[in-house]
């Protein structure tokens, strides 16, 4: 992981260790942990479907999860059921469809939806362009739909011209499209995964703790912009984004330096 300067790492950690920023420690009990799941927590898949949970994540997840009491939260694109069926048997608070949709603890305030589904002749119109070439993978989220093109990657070009010329046709309609790696995602304007954030950040157990996240892809870059109204911090994974504090090279990653926070040395 690479550090700001203003964030110093911990020098009595083993040379060959993920560095922990100084400002995390030992605070887990009063900090919130926020994490996107593609490209951050779990390796990509030729497909949505074929993602993989390595055992040692989901016993970090518990762990965390309770030495935070419950301020722990999955923030994805990924449909709130879709996320628990990855994740089974176990859940966590979350928030799904890049912020149409929010869970809390079971024993907190529960939130509802609030945004709409997308027009059915919209949503049908873009399935089409799911014919364009083999490969093309098509993902109904219900509050968005997703192309996939990771089986197809020469169809990019031609994905979001069609998508262009759809919304040329439609320019009153109120969906926005966001680039993802090898995936181009259509869906309703009036949300993002910030706002889900800010209204996660309002409830029981996250308000008032300070926030981290860490994120990969464009549409965490919302997030990335809001953390410092929380005095939070930010951290982005295969690439350097604007407004960090630092950056991974990769899910494992990742993955090492949240099972490091939980290290007997460090404690809460």
């Amino acid at each position: 992981m690479h550090m700001d300067e203003d964030i110093a790492p911990d020098h009595n950690v083993a040379p060959d260790s993920v560095p922990v920023p100084a400002a995390l420690i030992p605070h887990l009990s009063q900090t919130a942990v926020l994490l996107d799941i593609d490209g951050t927590l779990l390796d990509f898949a030729p497909t949505p479907r074929e993602v993989w949970v390595p055992p040692d994540l989901s016993k970090t997840l518990k762990r965390l999860h309770e030495r935070t009491n419950g301020a722990l939260a999955l923030v994805s694109g990924r449909s709130l059921n879709d996320i628990d069926l990855i994740f089974a048997p176990d859940v966590f608070p979350a928030i799904g469809g890049h912020g149409a949709e929010m869970r809390l603890p079971t024993d907190s305030e529960a939130v509802a939806a609030h945004a709409p589904p997308l027009d059915k002749e919209l949503k049908r119109r873009l399935a089409a362009i799911a014919k364009l070439s083999p490969g093309i993978l098509l993902e109904d989220k219900g509050y968005s739909l997703a192309l996939h093109y990771r089986l197809a990657p020469q169809a990019e070009k031609a994905i979001y011209e069609a998508v262009s010329l759809i919304r040329a046709e439609l320019p009153n309609a109120p969906i926005e499209v966001l680039p993802g790696k090898s995936v181009c995602e259509i869906k309703a304007s009036g949300f993002t995964k910030a706002t889900g954030v800010r209204e996660l950040m309002m409830h029981e157990p996250f308000k008032g703790r300070r926030p981290f996240f860490i994120g990969d892809d464009v549409t965490d870059e919302t997030v990335f912009a809001i953390m410092p109204d929380y005095n939070g911090l930010a951290f982005s994974v295969g690439r350097r984004a604007t407004g960090v504090a630092g950056q991974f090279d990769a899910p494992s990653d990742v993955r090492e330096f949240l099972a490091h926070l939980l290290d007997d040395v460090i404690g809460t």
